[in-house]
């Protein structure tokens, strides 16, 4: 394969824009393994934005957190070939969600928030490009009409809570009032006959629209080639990786325990009450009752139980004392021991098993008689109250915990039900049991220290 050619030269004028706006894909040859490394890079901008969105963090706060997210992820050794990874990482993850109505609906809000957040930082004659771009040829309004509405300019700027008004030699844009849906649904705009009166500062949400619009119709495009040609003659090249990155986990590794050497048999069931995550908490619950779980289950717990610090030999006296109890030893021996030896690498082909992360727990889909899955996802609200109310979250929380479910951020809603449990805010967000887990532990053994020093001064006073 030939290397990622320029697509264009850096930008050296104001008025050129370093922003793409997507409207064909690049005709270039690239790498397989730059094309899911650039697509990853850019996946984490974009999880981090929707994390930050998620969160409730404010205008200020995402504006630097977008920043931030891009410089760590979307650099590139070669300053020239910045561009490249930028069009590049667009168009395959184009193609990565294109798939289905949620994953399409989910990256077109990710890609207009990036694309807001990148507009913003441009300069203003490279804004005024864009919008050219975009077909969007509005005329500044002359200096007679914005005097004889100053007033109104400003009384809108005043209850916006802006802290400076318009003067007369602002610039302001008249626009059919549709176009700017974000604006007249929070009030943030002057409207008069059918127009609305927008700022400079306001162009965003006007471009933005054109954005969302432009990229919608092309997913909806992209998954018409996806479907009708792309997945069959890329079967044994792309399709594996397209259908994996919508649901890569991006962070740490846990295949192996970190902080924590292993776990005892002997405290496994205090651990598993103070620092397993709900997910696999049900499922550690649901074994001790019933004695047996699906094969789902067993591969959900059974590599966190591994990730955790269950050495192999424990693992098996773990699962056979409570198979054995339903299924006989024997039967245990025969038929479930094999697997337990397969995820630890001792059998087949030697293969070290990763546990699993939240996005391949919460894209499971349990059927009758299963426990695995995401309890935020897969719950009834009724059993999700009563299983956070067993985990000792306070009605406030549990109240909270339950609008991120409904909204659909079950691993939002993971997070809080963590700070709820520990009394200690978890910022980067929960993004894998194991990480639940490992976060648990050093609050749980940091508390530990400090009760176990508390009381040897008060032996020593």
């Amino acid at each position: 394969m030939l290397a990622v050619r320029s697509l264009r030269k850096p930008a050296v004028h104001d008025d050129v824009p370093v922003l793409p706006l997507y409207r064909s894909a690049p005709a270039l040859d690239v790498r397989l393994e730059e094309f899911e490394l650039f697509a990853i890079d850019r996946l984490r901008v974009l999880k981090g934005i929707s994390d930050g969105l998620s969160r409730g963090k404010k205008h200020e706060e995402m504006e630097k957190l977008v920043r931030d997210l891009w410089k760590a992820n979307m650099r590139h050794p070669q300053p020239s070939e910045v561009i490249n990874k930028d069009i590049i990482s667009h168009f395959v993850l184009r193609l990565v969600y294109c798939r289905t109505e949620e994953l399409r609906k989910w990256f077109l809000s990710m890609e207009t928030a990036l694309f807001r957040h990148r507009f913003r930082d441009e300069k203003p004659e490279a804004q005024r490009f864009l919008m050219a771009e975009f077909g969007l040829a509005y005329k500044k309004v002359d200096i007679s009409e914005l005097e004889s509405i100053i007033d109104k300019l400003a009384q809108v700027a005043r209850s916006t809570g802006q802290s400076s008004l318009p003067t007369a030699d602002a610039i302001f844009y008249k626009v059919p009032f549709e176009e700017v849906p974000e604006l007249v649904g929070g009030r943030r705009v002057f409207i008069s006959k059918g127009h609305a009166y927008i700022a400079m500062s306001q162009v965003v949400s006007l471009v933005a629209t054109h954005f969302r619009s432009q990229l919608s119709k092309a997913l909806m495009l992209t998954n018409r080639n996806w479907t009708t040609t792309i997945v069959e003659q890329e079967k044994n090249r792309l399709t594996p990786i397209v259908e994996a990155l919508s649901t890569s986990y991006l962070g740490p590794d846990y295949s192996q325990p970190k902080e924590f050497a292993e776990i005892s048999l002997r405290d496994i069931d205090d651990i598993a009450k103070s620092s397993f995550p709900m997910c696999m908490r049900h499922l550690f619950e649901k074994l001790r009752e019933e004695h047996h779980l699906k094969h789902g289950g067993r591969m959900q717990l059974g590599l966190f139980l591994k990730g955790v610090g269950l050495k192999l030999d424990d693992a098996l006296a773990f699962w056979k004392a409570e198979f054995s109890r339903k299924v006989g030893a024997e039967r245990f021996d025969k038929e479930y021991s094999y697997s337990i030896r397969h995820n630890y690498g001792r059998e087949g082909k030697r293969t070290d098993y990763t546990p699993y992360s939240c996005q391949k727990i919460i894209s499971s889909t349990p059927g009758v008689g299963d426990h695995h899955g995401c309890p935020y996802r897969h719950f009834s609200e009724e059993n999700l109250t009563a299983a956070l109310s067993r985990m000792g979250v306070n009605s406030r929380a549990v109240g909270d915990v339950m609008n991120k479910v409904r909204n659909k951020h079950y691993q939002l809603a993971c997070t809080l039900t963590f700070e709820a449990v520990h009394g200690s805010s978890c910022d980067s967000g929960i993004n894998h049991p194991n990480q639940y887990f490992s976060d648990s532990q050093i609050i749980m053994k940091s508390k530990n220290h400090s009760t176990a020093k508390d009381t040897q001064m008060e032996i020593e006073s």
